[in-house]
């Protein structure tokens, strides 16, 4: 897989990228109004995350994933 100039992996778009920091920037502040304060902060860790590869400044994680499977994470 490729890695372009912005850090993103083939298959990654920008707007993808900033779709999911505007998110998770509104629900930081759901979290912030129900005081959730762990939730805030982990909410905080990924938006700061987000923003850093939107910027270049780090590179999206390089494991490879089924697009279509999910993470593990039950819902």
């Amino acid at each position: 897989m490729s890695i372009h100039m912005n850090g993103l992996r083939k298959g990654h778009s920008v707007e993808n990228v900033a779709y999911i920091r505007q998110m998770l920037g509104e629900l930081r502040q759901v979290a912030f109004s129900e005081g959730a304060d762990m939730l805030c902060y982990l909410i905080e860790m990924a938006y700061v995350e987000a923003g850093d590869i939107q910027s270049g400044r780090r590179q999206c994680s390089s494991i490879q994933r089924d697009g279509n499977k999910p993470a593990g994470m039950t819902v």
